[in-house]
This record gives structure tokens, sequence and C-alpha cells, in this order.
């Protein structure tokens, strides 16, 4: 999913940008009005900051408002309720106030873009191999049919770690989604957990270690 980035402050932008493509999504990232307005690759969502140098951000969401129904999500240091209120009439389908977190943002567009998905795209259970199934949309994890147990932090890195099989996810993206965007602390606490996952989901997926680097997972039958 390709994701257009219009933010002039470059500090919170490298700072999204960094976090969208930890997660799998493309970025385009501008930062102007007038570069957002001109850009002609397709794109899946727009993240648009209202405080623009060279125009109110306001006018460009309602431009590109005006041009299709691609999904906006404001974001912005204007907390006024006019700004928010304003922005949605105008056609932006959510607004995230500054300052906010990288998985804040990640959830509004995942929430906004169930929203936009055709009725008749299946929303369900997503099937890893044929013996594991994961439901983000009620945090179950089932195994051959039947639910599986999981902490908290074992169910959000089996999560991270499903939303691109046979990627390879170095330690610190993987602690950094999971645990805490600022996390400096030592990682054993990863070593831990992705053991148990071995264990509770043995012969399911395979989650390899790339000495050095971080860990893979591969769903049963699938080329690593």
């Amino acid at each position: 999913m390709d994701v257009l980035l219009v933010e002039d402050d470059e500090p919170v932008a490298e700072s999204l940008r960094r976090g969208l493509l930890r997660y799998g999504f493309g970025v385009e990232w501008v930062t102007t009005g007038a570069a957002a307005l001109a850009v002609t690759a397709p794109y899946d969502l727009v993240l648009l900051d209202l405080g623009l140098p060279d125009t109110d951000g306001l006018d460009v969401c309602r431009e590109l408002r005006g041009r299709g129904d691609v999904p906006i999500i404001v974001i912005s240091a204007r907390s006024d309720e006019t700004d928010r209120v304003v922005g949605l009439e105008i056609g932006a389908d959510d607004y995230v106030s500054k300052p906010f977190g990288v998985r804040e943002v990640i959830a509004r567009i995942r929430a906004v873009m169930r929203r936009a998905r055709p009725q008749g795209e299946p929303q369900g259970p997503q099937r890893y191999g044929s013996r594991l199934t994961l439901d983000r949309k009620s945090a179950r994890v089932r195994l051959d049919g039947a639910e599986v147990a999981l902490t908290p932090k074992e169910y959000d890195l089996l999560a991270f770690l499903t939303e691109e099989p046979g990627a390879l996810m170095s330690r610190e993206q993987i602690m950094e989604a999971v645990w805490d965007a600022n996390w400096f602390g030592p990682t054993k606490t990863l070593d831990v957990h992705v053991a148990a996952l071995r264990r509770k989901l043995a012969g399911a997926v395979a989650i390899e270690a790339v000495r050095g680097v971080g860990f893979r997972l591969v769903p049963a039958g699938d080329p690593a």
C-alpha cells in the first residue's frame, strides 16, 4: 500500500516515514501543497499536514477530495475543534492531532482503509500456511482450528511478523514496533518471546533467526 505523506516538518516526516516503511507501506514524501497536488504516481492514502509553507492544508484537502475518493487523514498541530470539523466536512476521513505516536497513525490508517474497502472484499481471519489463522479484529490466533493462548506481547510479536511473511525484520524494528518506539534496552526479552511462539506454534510456522540481524517468519510449506 502506497502513502502520500505531505509534511514540511522534517523530524515529524522522517519519523512517520520510517514507521510506515517498517510496517510495509510505500511512502512518497513531499513538503508543500503544490508538490502534493503535482504528484502523478498512484497512491492509496494521503497523510496531510495542515500547516504547509505555501498554502493551507485545508485547501489541499478540498482539492484532493475533488479529484477522487482516495482516503485522507489530516495530521496537524491545530487542535481547535473548528479545524477538525472543517477538515472532516471538506472530505478528510480522519484527523490526528500532534503530538502522536507512529502506532496510533498506523491504527488510524488501517481503520480508514477497512472503511474504504469494498464490501465484497473479505475481512475475516487471515491464513498463514495450512494450519495457522490470525484474526486481527478479535486478536485471536488458531492452530488447526483450536485457539492458541498467547500473552499480549506474544500476540503483538506474531501480528507484526505476519504482516510481511518471509521478510527479514531487524531486532531494532521488532523492538520499536512491539515494545516501544523509544526502546533502548537489551533485546533478550525478544528471544524469550520468539522461543515461546516457536513452542506454541511448532510445525505451523518457522521463525528463523538471522544471526546479528533479526528474525523472519515463514509459514510451513512456504519457501524461505
